[in-house]
């Protein structure tokens, strides 16, 4: 178990809008609200800036259930075989052991990314970059390279089963 920042979750913290630790990450932008270290790794929360047609690969989490809530723009979330557009104001979950992805549509898109457990941070960590800014990361050419994250994500609580976009055979 992740040990817990002493000061932030025994006495409450406020984080406005420009803040959090933030890591470009897969072509987004991406910011820790509520890190594991706050809550001992029992959940944590994310906010994530989307480029249109960007998101995440096919994946699955054994242990780890994650919810999306939408603030700005559109984007479309596949958990299973069950695809959902999601505006401003629209909620998805997806249980642990149930493939998901989610992908921006046009104009991109701003989300809050819930986990339970947080096992996501370690990947966040050892892939993404801090940001040196709080602006999308410079376009990356292709797609991530597979091979080399499959490894990082099973070591952070997930495996990855395809390239960004939706699911297998849709």
């Amino acid at each position: 178990m992740v040990a817990i920042a002493p000061d932030r979750a025994r006495l409450g913290y406020a984080l406005h809008e420009d803040e959090g630790e933030a890591f470009w990450l897969l072509g987004m932008l991406q910011t820790i609200k509520i890190g594991r270290s706050d809550t001992g790794g029992a959940y944590g929360l994310v906010e994530v800036v989307v480029p249109e047609g960007l998101g995440s690969p096919w994946h699955v989490h054994p242990e780890e259930d994650e919810w999306f809530y939408v603030l700005e723009g559109e984007i479309t979330f596949w958990v299973g075989d069950t695809r959902l557009s999601l505006r401003a104001g629209s909620f998805a979950f997806g249980p642990k052991g149930v493939p998901h992805t989610f992908y921006a549509e046009a104009g991109g898109a701003r989300a809050l990314v819930g986990f339970a457990p947080m096992q996501f941070e370690g990947f966040q960590r050892e892939v993404g970059q801090p940001a040196p800014e709080r602006v999308l990361p410079p376009p990356a050419e292709g797609h991530p390279d597979m091979a080399r994250l499959a490894p990082i994500a099973k070591n952070n609580g997930f495996e990855i089963l395809g390239p960004p976009g939706p699911p297998p055979g849709h």
